[in-house]
This record gives structure tokens, C-alpha cells and sequence, in this order.
């Protein structure tokens, strides 16, 4: 099943590959009159800060997912569908939560640039604490619920590189918590031990267009966020199901 999972995901890493360019394309014509007015996306990005994570692969998380949101590939993205909501913050157990950025607005270079150098500076949170799964999702359902705007799409990016060890599992917090209409996609990061993919397709995954997107490992972080950002900005047309 893990190994279906995997090849499944390759399949689907050069399809969007080679589809890049052309969805980037077509985007950019579709806007090119000026941007929308109704809001296309709010993201909620969480991030794994639990003791399995040591310094060198939390920084690794934090600059990648800043230089992913300064790419430029990503910045014209935002651009095309008229700009997103996203808000940040560190996980790890039952109730160590951490905001990173708070609501902002991405609609071009300049605040791309902006909530990058401020996720650059935020400081780590916590170091002892384990994998608090279910609870991470029940505060990102609690933070979409704060989001400036209602948006056409409410999607949840969960980093994480184990399974859920503390409190209640995701399961539970999709009971517990609104999650009508919100798609939550994992980043499963990779080591010397076996990538948790089949629990993140059995337990985390959510709601419409959801997928997994495998980093190779913590210095493979950056990319595998850009590709991450990139389907989830542009939505279903771009991501395919799993």
C-alpha cells in the first residue's frame, strides 16, 4: 500500500511537472483583464515543531517555506488568481501551538517578500514535545474560522514527518471541529525510517482535490513546498485527485 502511495504520488510530481508551464500560462491569460474580487483562497500552513525535528531541519522548514512563498513561480500564481489569505504556525503537542504569521494578504512581490522575512525571524516554540496530529488540526480549524474573508476555497497544508503520538487523532478532531468544505493536504517529509504516507492517505487527508506531497527529506523542504503551494493555489483544475 505505502509503496502504491509513493508511485502514485511520482506519477502525479511529473504530470504536474510538465503541466506547470501550461497552467501558469493560462492563468496568467484568464487575469490578465485585472485581478478578481472575491477571495480564491485561505491557507492555513502548519508546521511540525514536535522533538522528533532538531534545530538544523526546524530552520530548514522555516526558510524553505519562506523562499517557497518568494519564488517566483508562486508570487505569479498568487498574482493570477488575484491574491490569498495565509496564516501560519508551529505544532507539536496537545497544546503547544505557535503562531508564525498571522492573517495576511499575498497579492503580489512585495507582501510575498514581507510575510517571508517575517516567518524568517519567527522564533521556535518548542523542543520536547511530541506529535500532537489531532489537535494541530482542531487549532487550524479554529484559525480558518478567523480568517479577514470568507474565500471561495479553505484548504489546511500539515507538515509533519510521523504519525499522530499524543491526544486525540485526526479522525476525532474531524469530528470535533467545522471542517464542511475545507481540504486539508499533507507534507510528508522523509528519512531514515519509513515516510508515514499510508496514515497521512488514511488519517489526514481531506475534502475536496486532497493530496500528499512527499519531501525527499527536510533539505528537500523548499521545493516540495513550492509544488505544494502551486496546486493549492490554483486549485482542483491544477491538482489531481488522489
Amino acid at each position: 500500500m505505502v509503496y502504491r502511495c509513493i508511485n502514485a504520488w511520482r506519477g502525479n510530481r511529473r504530470s504536474v511537472r510538465r503541466a506547470r508551464p501550461v497552467f501558469l500560462a493560462l492563468a496568467l491569460m484568464l487575469f490578465a483583464a485585472g485581478p478578481v474580487s472575491a477571495c480564491s483562497l485561505s491557507l492555513v500552513l502548519a508546521m511540525d515543531g514536535s522533538a522528533s525535528v532538531d534545530a538544523r531541519e526546524h530552520a530548514l522548514q522555516l526558510n524553505g517555506l519562506a523562499d517557497a512563498l518568494r519564488d517566483p513561480e508562486v508570487i505569479a500564481a498568487i498574482e493570477a488568481v488575484g491574491g490569498i489569505w495565509v496564516t501560519s504556525f508551529e505544532w507539536s503537542g496537545r497544546y503547544q501551538q505557535l503562531q508564525q504569521l498571522g492573517w495576511k494578504h499575498l497579492s503580489d512581490r512585495a507582501s510575498a517578500t514581507e510575510a517571508a522575512e517575517i516567518l524568517r525571524r519567527s522564533p521556535r516554540g518548542f523542543t520536547e514535545f511530541p506529535t500532537a496530529l489531532g489537535y494541530a488540526l482542531g487549532h487550524a480549524a479554529v484559525q480558518l474560522q478567523k480568517a479577514p474573508q470568507a474565500c471561495a476555497r479553505k484548504v489546511v497544508d500539515v507538515a509533519g514527518d510521523g504519525i499522530n503520538n499524543d491526544g486525540f487523532g485526526p479522525q476525532s478532531a474531524y469530528k470535533a471541529f467545522d471542517f464542511s468544505g475545507v481540504t486539508v493536504n499533507g507534507l510528508v517529509i522523509s528519512g531514515p525510517d519509513a515516510p508515514p504516507v499510508r496514515y497521512y492517505s488514511s488519517n489526514v487527508i481531506r475534502g475536496p482535490g486532497a493530496f500528499i506531497e512527499l519531501a525527499a527529506s527536510y533539505d528537500d523542504y523548499a521545493q516540495a513546498m513550492k509544488r505544494k503551494l502551486l496546486r493549492e493555489i490554483f486549485g482542483n483544475g491544477y491538482a489531481a485527485r488522489r
